[in-house]
Order: structure tokens, then sequence, then C-alpha cells
């Protein structure tokens, strides 16, 4: 597989080709530089891709024939003659676990290997992780807002920046902590269970109960063949007696739709409620053909809403449903799933969490897998080491400055158990220790020195890749999702609330800064 780089990539290669640089042993790190969302934190995402990539890195005869089109004629030959020997056999990958918690200036991942081919992999890393690690933090954040009971669902197939990203954004989305997909596509690659019911199209499709076929079905239990029309029909009179609603207001082709998926799916019935009138036509409908259902041994699934005041509407919904649950003494109706959708984002859920709703299920498109509050990550690829020498990219801008040389990243615990600082430190340096107060240096106020003591020291990155391989086992797409959710629930609530989180210290070890003093005054 050709590599995804920009042509920038394959000059500079040439270049240093040219200057016979190509095989010096560099260093490069992946990291972000502000938090996703106003937030502290990202999850990151996208390394078994990263990793699938670099196993697969090469240049066939096609792709060397077209670099040979673009490049300038003056390229030599044998330069093309290299990159046609070129894989990922010397490369060395060490990275944090998919789904860990990361803050900004850390590295996710560390690449050392040839320069040439260190270069050449950053646009490949960038796209595989960037939107990656975004689309899982954006997850993970409506997961926060949910709570852990709540089930959410990702819709966003059809609102998606393309089929690429739609994949991207149900594997990710279920990373970050949702239940469900819709897509199909997803659920047959990944293993995402999938979940889905109908369309206003469909009830909109009926106009009269003449039109459902078939319109028998047998009990549960077994026995005779009912007529279902005619007995959610008798359902509908009853239950608009105890609503006190008119029963010829409920809309005909409603319940007609209603009884044509009873009928078809009568263990997995959810109605959708709001096509035409809910209070009227839509909830006296869907009660009438559970409470058919019932009478023939089946249970109805739940209900959705895609419009209006969703919350008061589920508060609505659930008295109605408890009130009929109470009156024809069928316990399990007072405990039907309320599911909404409708363009929900995060003020959707908080108002939810506010006005006490009676939702259970929630299911999130445009706002989940287009990150309209932050369409890029931001994710930057820099070179800390090349030949054994540290290298420093340096700004005006302290953000934008690289922090050098080849690291190893540290998490520190506090007594209760939670992060409160991560520490990058010269790979050379011993571990710090447990218990032992540690002298360190906090990124935005490096003139000073700070003092910690840890209760625990967890080393961050684990090597992944070595020798052109996979070294390390990959874990399953749930367990990545359960490792997320636990490392989310480490952190302390002041660090993992989503609207002005206390800021996390991320630190380098005393040797460290005094390696980037070092280099600061040899470059002014």
């Amino acid at each position: 597989m050709a590599p995804l780089a920009d042509l920038y990539q394959l000059t500079m290669a040439y270049g240093h080709w040219r200057a016979g640089r190509h095989r010096v042993p560099a260093a490069a790190e992946l990291f972000f530089r502000r938090g996703p969302f106003g937030g502290a934190l990202a999850l990151a995402a996208g390394l078994a891709e990263g990793l699938r990539g670099l196993r697969a890195f090469r240049f066939s005869a096609a792709d060397v024939a077209y670099l040979r089109s673009v490049l300038p004629s003056t390229t030599e030959d044998a330069f093309f003659d290299y990159l046609a020997t070129l894989d990922a056999s010397e490369v060395t990958v060490s990275a944090m676990p998919e789904g860990s918690v990361v803050f900004a200036r850390v590295p996710f991942l560390q690449v050392k290997g040839p320069l040439l081919v260190v270069q050449l992999l950053e646009t490949t890393l960038l796209c595989l992780v960037n939107y990656a690690s975004l689309v899982a933090t954006n997850a993970a954040r409506f997961r926060l807002l949910a709570g852990p009971d709540m089930k959410l669902m990702e819709i966003g197939l059809r609102r998606a920046q393309g089929p690429d990203g739609a994949l991207s954004a149900s594997k990710y989305s279920y990373i970050g902590g949702f239940d469900y997909t819709s897509n199909i596509l997803a659920g047959k690659l990944y293993g995402i269970p999938v979940c889905g019911t109908i369309a206003h199209s469909f009830i909109m499709s009926f106009t009269s109960l003449e039109e459902v076929r078939p319109r028998e079905l047998s009990p549960l239990a077994g026995g005779e063949p009912v007529d279902l029309p005619g007995l959610a029909e008798r359902w509908l009179q009853r239950v608009c007696e105890l609503l006190r609603t008119p029963p010829e207001k409920a809309n005909q082709g409603e319940l007609a739709a209603f009884v044509s998926y009873a009928a078809t799916f009568p263990r997995d019935f959810q109605g959708l409620l709001d096509t035409y009138c809910v209070r009227r036509s839509g909830l006296p409908n869907f009660c009438a053909v559970a409470l058919a259902l019932h009478q023939l041994g089946y249970r109805a699934i739940g209900v959705r809403l895609d419009s209006g005041d969703l919350a008061q509407q589920s508060k609505e919904i659930r008295r109605v449903l408890r009130a009929c649950g109470a009156h024809f003494q069928v316990p399990w109706f007072e405990t039907i799933p309320i599911a909404v959708s409708n363009d929900i984002s995060e003020q959707s859920l908080e108002e939810f969490s506010r006005e006490g709703s009676e939702i259970n299920v929630i299911g999130v498109g445009t706002n989940l897998v287009t990150c309209p509050l932050q369409p890029s990550l931001g994710c930057v690829y820099k070179l800390v080491e090349v030949n054994g020498s540290p290298c420093l990219k340096l700004t005006e801008d302290e953000e934008k400055m690289t922090i050098p040389g080849t690291k190893t990243i540290y998490r520190l615990y506090d007594a209760a158990g939670h992060p409160f600082m991560d520490l990058m430190a010269l790979e050379e340096e011993p571990s710090p220790s447990v218990g032992q107060e540690l002298a360190v240096r906090v990124l935005g106020r490096l003139g000073e020195t700070s003092k910690v003591v840890p209760t625990t020291v967890e080393p961050l990155h684990r090597t992944y890749f070595r020798d052109g391989q996979v070294c390390e086992p990959l874990p399953s797409l749930p367990e990545v999702r359960s490792h997320a959710q636990a490392s989310l629930n480490l952190l302390s609530p002041a660090h993992r609330r989503l609207h002005q989180p206390q800021p996390y210290p991320v630190a380098v070890s005393e040797r460290l800064h005094g390696l980037l003093t070092e280099l600061r005054q040899a470059s002014q």
C-alpha cells in the first residue's frame, strides 16, 4: 500500500537521499497542542489502523511510476529505485494503548527509524489518528453528559463526510462510549451492535387498516391466529376511553403502519409517535397495538420521538404508559423505553438532565460525526531527535515549541487513585519512585520548580511495532471501549468535567528542562 503522503514529504525524502542522510536514525512524536472542545482531555484512537498502515507501507511499481510523473524531471532514477525497496521493517513505534485518556503536549505515539521513512510516515499517521481521536473524544463527551445508564446510538451515516468518514465515526463513537450504530456496514466490519426501527416514511405510506398484510398473528404460546388489526381497533377504543381522547382523532394510516410492523416484528415492535399528533394519535395508537401484542404474549420494546420538546413529551408519555400499565394490569408497560432523536447536541443532553426527562435512549447523528464544535483535533508530528542529537522547534509562541529528545512518559497518581500529572523525562533517566519527592517543571510555568510525591507511577507507552511487525497483542474493539471508559473514570471530577475543567498539569523532568534550556540558549 502506498503511504498517504503529501508531496513535500517526497521532495524532502529526495533531499535527504541526495545528501546521503536518508538512513540517519531519527525520532518523531505525534501529539496535539490544545484540548479539544474547550475541555482538558482527548481519547487516543486510531492506533490499530496506524499499525495496519505501517505493516502495508511500501511503494508498488505503479506508485513509483506515478511519482516519476509528478516529481521534477531532474530527479535521479536511482531515487525511484530506492523508493521501490522501502518498507517499515526498521521502524519502531511506541504508543499509549488505544482508548487511553491523553492530554495536550503529551505524545500519543513515538516513531523511531531511518530519517527518510520517519518523515514519510507523518501524514499517514496524522490522517489515521486525528479524526479517530476527535470523534472518540466527542462521543466520550456525550457519554459523560448522558451518564452510564443512558443508551446512546450513533445515527450519523447520512450526515457524515462520505462513506469513509461514516465508517470511522461509527467505529470510534463506539470506542468513545456509544452502545449502538444504525450503520449496518460498520456492524458487519467491526462487530458493533446495530439498532434501528422505522421512519416517518413507513408510517406515511399507509392510509387505512385495509392495507395491512398479513393480518393474522399467532399467539406466542401457540394457538389459533388472531386478526391483529381488529384486536388493535378494540384496544384503541379502551385506550382512548382511559385517556379521554376521541378515537376518531387517532390517524388510521398510522394505526395501520403500527399494526403492519407489529405483525412483522411482534418481538421487536417500537412505535415512532410524532408523524401526526403524539397525544391524540401516536401515543393512543402505539398503546393499542402494544396491548394487543401483550394479549398475544408479546412485549413492545419502545417508542421514539423525533421532534418537539423531547424532555417534556417524554414525561407526558411516561405518565400515559404508567396509567395504561396500572389500568390494564400490565406492569412492564410502565418501563417501556423512550428513545429520542432530532439534531441532538451536548446542549440537548444538558437540557434533558436539567428538566428531569424520562428518556432512556438517545440517537445522535450530525453533532457527533461531524464534530461541529471543533472540526479537527489539530495533531502534529514533530522530529525530536536526529542522529542521536535532540532537536527543537523554537518559536516565540511557547505552545508551538517542541520538547526535544526521545522520552519516557509517566502518569502520576495521588492517594485517591486519580492521575494528577503527566511527566515527560529523557529516555535514559531512571523511573520516578513511588512515595519520593520529585522536582518537575510544569509546561506553561517552566520558570519555577514544583515538588510532587506520586502514590503510583504508570509508564504510558508500550512498544507496538518492531521489525516490520506488530509486536504487542491488540485488544478487540469492545476491550478498547472498556479501557476508554475505565481511563475516563479514573480522572478526578475536576479534570473530567466538560466546561471549564481544572487544567491538567503536564510537566518535564529537571534534566529534560535543562536540555530544553540549553538548546534554546544555543539557538539565540
